[in-house]
């Protein structure tokens, strides 16, 4: 036989199959179900969904307290907290997209340490000096003085008084 010629035939037995069960089914008695005393099931309406949601908010709102206090008052590692306290960033300085070169005050030490990506060198100890001041550089030296001065002298130069 050929093997479209029996897919064909298996169709057909399957359509007749199901029209017999339908058309049985279709004949027999229906009985009705008993009514029970209990209530319906409560429908989920605007009440429930905006309990729903309060109840969301108020768990979001707590993991972000959560968060927010421990960033406010940092987490105390054991064993690591009075390292935290001695260890001290006087300065830095990025000398590339990943290297950076920190000066950190350690026990009244400086530790002049370089510092990539994938590792942490000490380059130099220094002793303990008083913070340097930065000069602020004059109001001519610094780029945004500079413009601020010329678009001085240029209003000064074009705004003309009435008589």
């Amino acid at each position: 036989m050929n093997l479209a010629r029996v897919s064909s035939l298996l169709a057909r037995g399957a359509v007749l199959l199901a029209l017999g069960l339908h058309a049985a089914h279709a004949a027999l008695p229906t009985v009705p179900t008993p009514v029970r005393d209990a209530a319906p099931p409560p429908a989920v309406g605007g009440a429930g969904l905006l309990q729903a949601g309060f109840g969301m908010a108020a768990v979001v709102g707590l993991i972000f307290l959560c968060a927010w206090l421990a960033r406010r008052f940092g987490l105390q590692r054991l064993g690591g907290g009075q390292v935290v306290k001695v260890v001290k960033v006087v300065s830095t300085a990025m000398v590339g997209p990943r290297e950076r070169v920190v000066v950190v005050d350690v026990a009244g030490q400086w530790l002049v340490l370089g510092v990539t990506s994938s590792q942490v060198r000490t380059l130099h100890t220094l002793p303990a000096q008083a913070t340097p001041s930065v000069a602020t550089p004059s109001p001519a030296q610094n780029p945004v003085g500079l413009f601020a001065q010329k678009l001085r002298d240029s209003l000064a130069g074009k705004v003309r008084t009435a008589p």
